[in-house]
C-alpha cells in the first residue's frame, strides 16, 4: 500500500551527483515519495536536502508552484502532513531527523537544469571556489546554460563560467 518498501532503507552516505550537487539516495527516494503528494496540492518539488546541521539531521523539501506568488503556506502544510505520514509508515530513513517543507524563497539556489531554465533572463549571483579576474562573486543576467556552463551578461559583457568552478549559483532579488 505504501510507496516505499521497508527493504529500501538506505544508508545516508550513499550519494551520486546530479548537475552541480551531490544527491543522496535518501533525497531521491523522498523526492519520489513526495512528488505525487505535491501533484495533489498543485505544486512541484523544487529540491530535496538531507543533511546534518549541528547534531541533528534535517530533511528539507522545497516546493514551488507556477502560480503567481508561488506556493502557499497551506500547500506547504498539506505536503508536510502527508509526507510525514508516508515517511512514518514506510520508515525509509534509519535515523532521527527533522522534516521541513517550505518554499525555495525569493533568492533560490540553482542546481538542476529546470532551475536554470526558470531563471533565464533574471539576475543571478555566482560564488566561485577560486577568483576569476580577482573576483569570487559575479552577478549578471542569466542568458544561457548547458550541462557544464552558465553564461551571464554583466555590463554588456558576456561571461561564461563552468558550473564546476561555482560553489553556489542563486537568483538575486533586488528590493
Amino acid at each position: 500500500m505504501g510507496l516505499v518498501k521497508k527493504e529500501w532503507a538506505l544508508p545516508t552516505l550513499s550519494h551520486y551527483y546530479e548537475g552541480m550537487v551531490r544527491v543522496s539516495k535518501i533525497e531521491t527516494l523522498v523526492e519520489e515519495m513526495a512528488a505525487p503528494l505535491c501533484e495533489k496540492e498543485n505544486c512541484y518539488i523544487y529540491n530535496v536536502e538531507f543533511k546534518k546541521e549541528g547534531a541533528a539531521w534535517c530533511l528539507r523539501i522545497y516546493i514551488d508552484s507556477d502560480k503567481e506568488g508561488g506556493v502557499s503556506i497551506d500547500q506547504c502544510e498539506a505536503v508536510s502532513r502527508a509526507l510525514s505520514d508516508s515517511l512514518d509508515g514506510n520508515d525509509p530513513i534509519n535515523q532521527a531527523y527533522e522534516l521541513e517543507v517550505s518554499s525555495p524563497g525569493i533568492e533560490r539556489l540553482l542546481s538542476r537544469p529546470f532551475h536554470f531554465d526558470k531563471a533565464l533572463g533574471k539576475k543571478i549571483e555566482i560564488k566561485l571556489y577560486n577568483p576569476i579576474d580577482g573576483k569570487k562573486r559575479i552577478e549578471g543576467i542569466l542568458i544561457s546554460h548547458d550541462e557544464d556552463t552558465v553564461t551571464i551578461e554583466n555590463n554588456k559583457e558576456k561571461i561564461t563560467i563552468e558550473k564546476e568552478k561555482a560553489s553556489q549559483i542563486k537568483t538575486v532579488f533586488e528590493f
